[in-house]
């Protein structure tokens, strides 16, 4: 089971939007470096919706090559149709990803039983650990906990990075699904919560400007440490706050180039962030000892 502090890591760009492999080079490292126990790419925060296919297959080529086994390495291979996300999930297992991240199907709103088909094809036809992805806040459709305990009978499906931010949701999911199911909290305000109650990490955003600080925290939460969990949690929760002040990743990358780790380069529809949120992005940095 792959456990702890998942950082989901942004597409550094240039300005004219294209992909910034030195930059991503140098994320990489430093993730690497500060305890970063696994990272998820072309996911939402690495703006794979605006990626190309070439693009996408390319950033998680450069990735796993890099890693070299050193740390897991998570893609996010989901869609809203069936048969891309078998492609893509396929694509990543060729790339030698160690498992998938798989998004609900967005826009077009399922049921409850299409999503359990979806997700019930892809496993059956791509043989690699995947993860589902519960994101209603942005995808329109919220997969319960009765449907995820259905799916973690299937061999290929490990767990599920839950992102409503209802802390509630982890302890059914636990009880449905046992302890060999992971739980990842996709939310990083109540990320701290989730693992104490019992979840195995976090897929985080504030992990790119934070890593120490967030691996720290995922192993004092996970082994039940809630006074050292608590003092960690208190040095990012600005970050948890201020990192969502626009759509992300907008404020995560304006963050990590004020902190001189990337360029401001973001693709359309996403544009930078609004210069009102600038301070109150900065003074977050600044509360966590950041810049």
């Amino acid at each position: 089971m792959i456990t702890g502090s998942l950082v989901a890591i942004v597409t550094p760009m240039s300005g004219n939007g294209e992909p910034d492999w030195e930059s991503m080079h140098a994320l990489v490292e430093h993730h690497i470096d500060q305890g970063t126990d696994g990272i998820v790419v072309v996911g939402t925060t690495g703006e794979s919706a605006t990626l190309t296919a070439k693009e996408h297959g390319e950033v998680i080529k450069r990735v796993v090559d890099q890693v070299n086994g050193r740390i897991p390495v998570i893609a996010g291979s989901g869609s809203n149709s069936t048969a891309e996300t078998v492609y893509l999930s396929a694509e990543a297992r060729a790339l030698g990803v160690d498992a998938c991240l798989l998004v609900t199907p967005y826009y077009n709103k399922p049921t409850q039983d299409g999503l359990y088909q979806h997700y019930k094809t892809v496993a059956e036809s791509v043989a690699i650990p995947q993860i589902l992805y519960n994101v209603p806040g942005r995808t329109g459709v919220d997969l319960l906990p009765e449907t995820v305990a259905r799916l973690s009978q299937l061999d290929n499906i490990v767990g599920i990075k839950e992102a409503t931010g209802i802390v509630e949701r982890g302890r059914q999911i636990r009880a449905l699904c046992g302890d060999g199911f992971a739980i990842y909290s996709g939310d990083d305000a109540t990320g701290m919560e989730l693992m104490l109650q019992g979840a195995n990490g976090v897929v985080s955003v504030v992990n790119n400007v934070a890593p120490k600080i967030m691996h720290d925290l995922c192993v004092a939460a996970m082994s039940g440490d809630r006074q050292q969990a608590e003092t960690l949690n208190g040095r990012i929760a600005a970050l948890s706050s201020a990192l969502f002040l626009e759509a992300n990743p907008i404020p995560v990358k304006w963050a990590l180039r004020e902190m001189g780790m990337i360029q401001e380069g973001i693709r359309l529809p996403l544009t930078p962030l609004s210069e009102c949120y600038h301070n109150d992005v900065r003074q977050a940095l600044q509360a966590a000892e950041l810049i």
